[in-house]
């Protein structure tokens, strides 16, 4: 297996692949890098929200496994890099998957209707400053109907100031929701903020 390529990658293309006839061979040893990357740039706010953030190295596994699983080809390849490639961070921002879990089908409906709108509600506050998330405005966020979606992604953009202040381990960083019917706040773990300022 290759050694996990820089965090600071910006961009993807069909030559950071794994050939197909290739990767079922070294699938498992990509599998356990990646479940090991991930470890620490993943936190959960409140009782079902939890962000995953992403970086080159996500993506490319992302893309990676979805070939794998449907054998779409180059077309495949293209809508993948087209959906996918702008989750990888370009420098002074964060990029994070927010996913909202609930086992029970008839309890998940309710909480997304009550949660409704959330996509304008996601923050990173680092220090004083609050950086508010930026939802990806291709995806339906929340349904005409009012249903927020179990999966969001989100742009946190920050200024050369903000990044040096993340940088900065005297500085408290929270990430979080203040919907009114989600307020919920993490602090970022010192392990993911020491992934996650690869990113900016």
């Amino acid at each position: 297996m290759e050694t996990l390529m820089s965090a600071a990658k910006r961009s993807f293309s069909a030559a950071d692949l794994i050939p197909a006839s290739e990767y079922p061979k070294r699938r498992g040893e990509a599998r356990k890098a990646i479940a090991a990357l991930k470890k620490n740039r993943r936190v959960e706010v409140g009782p079902i929200a939890t962000f995953f953030f992403e970086n080159y190295e996500t993506i490319r596994h992302q893309i990676q496994e979805m070939l794998h699983i449907e054998k779409g080809g180059d077309a495949q390849l293209a809508d993948e890099i087209e959906a996918y490639g702008p989750l990888i961070p370009q420098g002074n921002e964060l990029v994070a998957t927010v996913m909202f879990e609930v086992d029970d089908e008839i309890r998940r409906r309710v909480l997304l209707v009550k949660i409704g709108g959330i996509e304008n509600h996601a923050f990173v506050k680092i220090g004083e400053d609050m950086v508010r998330g930026t939802p990806d405005p291709h995806r339906e966020n929340t349904s005409p109907e009012g249903k927020a979606s179990s999966v969001q992604f989100f742009n946190f953009r920050v200024t050369e100031a903000q990044a040096r202040a993340f940088r900065d381990s005297k500085n408290q960083i929270l990430i979080g929701f203040d919907h009114p019917n989600y307020g919920h706040i993490a602090v970022l773990p010192d392990a993911v903020r020491a992934a996650l300022v690869q990113d900016l």
